[in-house]
């Protein structure tokens, strides 16, 4: 790749200049670079500035001074870049259409500047999502790269802006991006017509569900919680908000409890029952029936010597005889016992081994 096809993005830190380096073609990727590196690259005549001069200006101040140095281009000369990058991808092409529209970025970038102070971050998203745009333009559809282009620099601004709004993403969809950024403007034009903001006004008028109006309100007023922070209070030091929000994955506390009861009477009855029986029905329950690692029938023929069916036969008595004393303890009801029994009469696949 030349070297005119790379972008470069000027800051200070301290008494030393840091140089970023993007691709259009690439623009996922920057890359830091220190002044001697530049120079074996042959990139330093695009840093004309000494060190001396950059001393008292701020890293914005620096960066425009950088941009300004770049010619706009005419509506026939950016046309005719544009064809020849629209046909033949030239690297040099695209680096002359980024750098002749860098000023339309910050003047989109400064649009935002309420929303969040700090520019340069602003700048830089607008200008990945003005390499998009130089990378996707068509000449041919007769609109002009710089119209199509502030929509991609608008998009690229806005979704750094949602990223960034809250530590927990407030809007992950195209439609709760752009609710997101027209809801603010909204809300500002409502308040000077009106004394309250009206909900239903405000979706009738950007033409939205009344109820994405008002969870995209909740989630942009909420505040950021940390699930570790300390509760205030003497007496909880040691305990987290976390700590005190329910799990919805786990069921309430209070059936939790029932079902241990529960579950401590199946075992008596089931330990009772099992006094009921010979030592060859007691293996059948406990290491087939009851068991996480269950003997197959063939394992219980071979042990009993019967045969497979026969221990299927086996099994099917020791259930049936459970289901009968469980509904006698009044464990199991009538409806449930009938179910059972209602089910085993009809046909059964055969069983696995």
């Amino acid at each position: 790749m030349g070297h005119s096809a790379w972008v470069v993005f000027i800051t200070q830190n301290h008494a030393s200049i840091t140089t970023v380096v993007y691709s259009p073609l690439h623009h996922s990727k920057a890359y830091h670079l220190h002044p001697t590196e530049l120079r074996r690259r042959n990139l330093s005549k695009l840093v004309k500035t000494r060190e001396k001069g950059l001393a008292n200006l701020s890293p914005l101040q620096i960066y425009l001074r950088e941009v300004s140095k770049y010619p706009l281009l005419t509506p026939e000369e950016e046309y005719e870049l544009a064809k020849d990058h629209f046909e033949t991808a030239d690297p040099q092409t695209a680096h002359r259409l980024i750098t002749s529209n860098l000023r339309l970025v910050v003047k989109i970038a400064n649009d935002f500047r309420k929303i969040r102070g700090e520019l340069l971050d602003l700048i830089q998203e607008g200008n990945t999502g003005l390499m998009q745009a130089v990378r996707l333009y068509n000449p041919y559809k007769g609109v002009r790269l710089s119209s199509y282009a502030v929509w991609w620099i608008r998009a690229y601004i806005l979704k750094f802006l949602l990223e960034n709004e809250k530590q927990v993403k407030i809007a992950t969809t195209t439609a709760q991006r752009k609710l997101f950024y027209n809801l603010r403007q909204e809300t500002k034009k409502v308040l000077q017509e009106f004394e309250r903001v009206d909900t239903k006004l405000i979706a009738e008028r950007l033409k939205v569900p009344e109820k994405d109006v008002i969870e995209m309100q909740k989630r942009m007023s909420a505040k950021d919680l940390r699930l570790d922070a300390p509760l205030s209070g003497d007496s909880t030091k040691n305990i987290t908000t976390g700590d005190v929000i329910p799990d919805k994955s786990q069921p309430p506390i209070d059936s939790w409890i029932a079902h241990l009861q529960l579950k401590a009477i199946f075992q008596n009855h089931l330990e009772s029952f099992s006094k009921t029986l010979g030592p060859r029905d007691l293996v059948i329950l406990k290491e087939r029936i009851l068991s996480e690692d269950p003997l197959t029938l063939q394992e219980l023929g071979d042990r009993f010597s019967v045969t497979r069916e026969r221990s299927r036969q086996l099994e099917s008595k020791i259930i049936q005889r459970l289901r009968v004393y469980l509904h006698e303890k009044g464990f199991l009801d009538k409806q449930s016992l009938d179910a059972a029994n209602e089910k085993k009469k009809k046909p059964q696949q055969k069983p696995k081994k």
